[in-house]
């Protein structure tokens, strides 16, 4: 092919191909996808952190504190404590100092975690059961100061509860669980938030303190803190404070941690811990000493081999090779054997041997099936041994 044909080919293809994406590209049509994934590892971990945030913006200083060990203890009494955390693990004293630290001016914000018992005389909530509060399922036990406005209101929001403030002309609107109702028993709470048919808020002063107490916390979550107002209530509960939250009590221990870290490591170490105890426990006998070579006779290898086929073929295929060989040498030495009745087979044998019929019919006899002793097993090889060697 010359090459002025090869130029217009190449120039010919390559026109056809930028035809071909020109055609391509006026048929594409752009779009936008949002890939989602899920929430960053930091928002996992930390339920509150949308929470934590809007209280920095607000310019509150906000600390954490891990676990009730340490509960109150070192904390400024100027300061607003939100215990979110699971409260099962708190001993009576703990509790004892965490009231002593809001006597001394300090606000403690709670969850309420146990319902009333009616037959026990208490919820085995400590807080609560030490401030007299008490907690229902939601139309067993509900609070007589709900309002005829809070039951009118109650048609338009009626899944709402609603705070009521001085010099406010609308409520707050909160979405707290309405499956649950605090009852303030002692009648000291100056300040509460009903829905529709609970109260789900309840304030009440102590020492020179405050607390306020909540039948859940989840609104300050990171998924819900946005919606109605409950960013404005966090607001409200830790104004000119510093804030302190407590949400995780509960730490893995030793064992989980290395679970969650360290499998590959573990599982290596559970090898190497089986490993060492199947070795240790194999029985090993003692060892015993090579024998000398100038101390190896016949016998000791005739009795070795003795020893070895009784170990390994027993007793019956014993008997029965000694009876077979003298059958053997008994037809060499009489023709027409093997064709006699065992009677007369024994007759012969006593004879061509010169030894007793009754010895050779005992000897003769069909091999024992069960092992027998070790001195019956002797005399009878010793009988076939003695017809053997003499035929």
């Amino acid at each position: 092919m010359s090459r002025p044909r090869r130029l217009f080919l190449l120039a010919a293809g390559g026109l056809l191909l930028g035809l071909l994406l020109l055609f391509a590209l006026s048929k594409a049509t752009p779009y936008e996808e949002t890939i989602e994934h899920g929430p960053a590892p930091e928002v996992r971990s930390n339920p509150y952190l949308a929470a934590e945030r809007f209280l920095i913006d607000q310019g509150r200083a906000v600390d954490h504190a891990d676990g009730l060990g340490g509960l109150a203890e070192s904390k400024n009494n100027q300061q607003v404590l939100l215990l979110l955390g699971e409260r099962s693990t708190m001993t009576p004293g703990q509790a004892e100092r965490l009231l002593h630290w809001v006597d001394q001016g300090g606000h403690l914000v709670f969850v309420a975690e146990r319902i009333w018992d009616e037959k026990n005389g208490s919820s085995g909530d400590l807080l609560l059961d030490a401030l007299n509060l008490q907690q229902h399922e939601a139309g067993e036990n509900l609070d007589d100061s709900l309002t005829a406005d809070a039951a009118a209101n109650a048609e338009k929001r009626p899944a709402l509860t609603r705070l009521y403030l001085e010099n406010e002309d609308a409520p707050a609107y909160l979405a707290f669980d309405t499956n649950y109702h605090l009852y303030d028993a002692g009648g000291r709470a100056h300040a509460w938030a009903n829905s529709a048919s609970a109260t789900h808020m309840l304030q009440l002063r102590r020492g020179s303190g405050l607390i306020t107490a909540l039948t859940d916390s989840w609104i300050w979550q990171n998924d819900a803190i946005a919606q109605y107002d409950h960013a404005w209530l966090l607001w409200y509960l830790t104004q000119d404070r510093d804030v302190t939250l407590i949400y995780r009590t509960e730490h893995d221990d030793l064992l989980q941690r290395l679970l969650r870290y360290f499998p590959e490591a573990l599982a290596a170490l559970l090898l190497m811990l089986l490993a060492t105890l199947w070795h240790v426990a194999q029985r090993q006998g003692p060892l015993e000493a090579p024998a000398e070579r100038n101390r190896r006779r016949l016998q000791e290898h005739l009795r070795g081999t003795a020893d070895f086929l009784h170990r390994r073929v027993g007793q019956h295929r014993l008997i029965s090779s000694l009876q077979d060989d003298i059958l053997r040498q008994a037809q060499r030495r009489h023709p027409g054997f093997e064709i006699l009745e065992h009677a007369e087979q024994c007759q012969v044998l006593a004879r061509v041997s010169g030894t007793g019929a009754d010895a050779v019919t005992q000897a003769m006899l069909p091999p024992f099936k069960n092992p027998v002793s070790a001195a019956e097993f002797t005399r009878q090889v010793a009988r076939l041994q003695s017809i053997r060697n003499r035929l």
